[in-house]
């Protein structure tokens, strides 16, 4: 077997995953560049964006989830050579975004008004409203942004969104410098300035994928010719409930690191703003298994569709041989530069301090990560999907955050022992998925029949 891993098995999957980890890998540009500018306003405006920046990665981890359903159903209409349905599916699906961003706007309301009693420190309570609501309301054109990805990415137009997406990092660079700082004549603006910058390059980006879809000749007949259609409610609820089950396992991993972040924030604004540090440093590393499990559900689904029902493990060995290589230079890379890079992002030297011993951690549970979301991956190409959140649900919520809690206040680790315990869900999810795909694929006639 081992012969076919490398370069055959391995390449094709990279092959596969490359525009999928440069898409990726452009959206969190945009949280790593308003980090790192936010963080020279000082230690509670970073404390403050982490707040708000792991609050909104609930709505856009469920919505990533659940519009991933567009891509499912669009690639059987575009098999059927059927544009009619294709073009419902984008209608259906623009709707659904809508619907997750007046969620969301509601979510963000209710927060603001219990803000006060979550423990945090004040200086940081004080300074969240106003860049939550510019987040908040920013998150609208995101989501419908994602509705649209998902369509092309089933058309394999994967490159096109790539380059419009890091020109609305380029364009938020550019106004974070005007906005933030007050350059050439702009208001300084500080924190306020960094939301009015997101949501204005989250607009422009959507505006960008709109034209795009417009203007191509390969998509022309896939793309709504009227936008702005009443849904068919049947169908609206038949996308929304495909998508559901994949939405939950990563809502259950990102509530959780929330939760840690609640908890870190009874610590203070330094260890919250060194905590930030590090999660945006660690979610921008996760985007590359991400990519490769993005291509494992591919490549592992078109197999066992072909009828090669030897493929799946050899799809899955080969994809953790590529994950385990950038493990260990990303790990080399971390814990030799982790000082270096938590400078780039703040300059207070407790915080930098702290966040240099957190980017530590995050070098080591990005192993457990890695494993845990390419068998996440494996398992969805199965159709295996309600077994993976039910596992994540109880591997973060009832092992990772209660030890991450009782390792920060009852042993004394402090914001060290939050991260332990984010590192225990996610090697407990990695060992529990990995076992349950090498089970599934011994018996791949079971694809599609759910056994829970």
């Amino acid at each position: 077997m081992s012969s076919s891993l490398w370069p055959n098995e391995a390449g094709a999957t990279l092959r596969l995953a490359t525009p999928i980890i440069a898409g990726q890998l452009s959206q969190m540009l945009m949280g790593v560049v308003d980090t790192a500018m936010i963080g020279r306003l000082g230690t509670v405006e970073l404390a403050a964006s982490s707040l708000v920046t792991n609050l909104s990665h609930v709505p856009l981890v469920f919505a990533m989830g659940l519009l991933s359903a567009i891509t499912v159903r669009t690639a059987q209409a575009r098999g059927a050579a059927d544009a009619e349905r294709a073009r419902a599916i984008l209608r259906d699906g623009l709707w659904l975004a809508l619907g997750i961003g007046a969620a969301t706007l509601l979510a963000a309301t209710v927060t603001l008004a219990q803000l006060q009693n979550l423990g945090q420190d004040p200086s940081v309570v004080e300074t969240v409203p106003v860049f939550l609501k510019w987040i908040a309301v920013s998150l609208v054109p995101a989501f419908l942004s994602l509705a649209i990805k998902g369509h092309t990415d089933a058309m394999e137009q994967t490159w096109p969104p790539f380059w419009i997406t890091l020109g609305g990092v380029l364009l938020n660079v550019i106004l974070n410098w005007l906005l933030i700082y007050g350059n050439a004549g702009f208001p300084a603006l500080g924190l306020s300035g960094a939301g009015a910058a997101t949501l204005i390059a989250r607009l422009a980006v959507l505006a960008g994928m709109v034209i795009w879809c417009r203007s191509s000749r390969k998509l022309h007949r896939w793309i709504l010719a009227r936008w702005l259609v009443w849904p068919d409610l049947r169908s609206l609820a038949s996308l929304a409930r495909l998508g559901l089950p994949s939405a939950l396992q990563p809502l259950a991993e990102v509530t959780a690191f929330v939760a840690i972040s609640f908890i870190v924030g009874n610590l203070g604004a330094r260890e919250l703003a060194a905590h930030q540090v590090a999660l945006v440093c660690a979610a921008s590393v996760f985007m590359i298994p991400l990519g490769l499990s993005t291509a494992v559900t591919v490549r592992i689904g078109a197999a066992l569709g072909a009828g090669e029902t030897d493929s799946p493990r050899r799809i899955f060995l080969s994809a953790l041989l590529v994950a385990a290589g950038f493990t260990l230079l990303s790990f080399a890379a971390i814990a030799g530069g982790r000082h270096l890079i938590a400078s780039w992002f703040v300059s207070e030297p407790t915080a930098l301090e702290i966040a240099a011993a957190l980017l530590l951690i995050s070098a080591v549970f990005q192993t457990g990560d890695a494993i845990q979301v390419i068998s996440m991956g494996a398992l969805r190409g199965l159709e295996d999907v309600q077994f993976p959140a039910r596992v994540a649900f109880a591997a973060h919520w009832m092992i990772g955050v209660p030890t991450g809690w009782w390792l920060t206040f009852c042993q004394g680790m402090g914001v060290r022992g939050a991260w332990w315990g984010l590192t225990i869900g996610l090697s407990t999810c990695a060992v529990l998925f990995s076992t349950r795909f090498w089970v599934r694929s011994a018996a791949p006639v079971l694809v599609g029949k759910e056994s829970g």
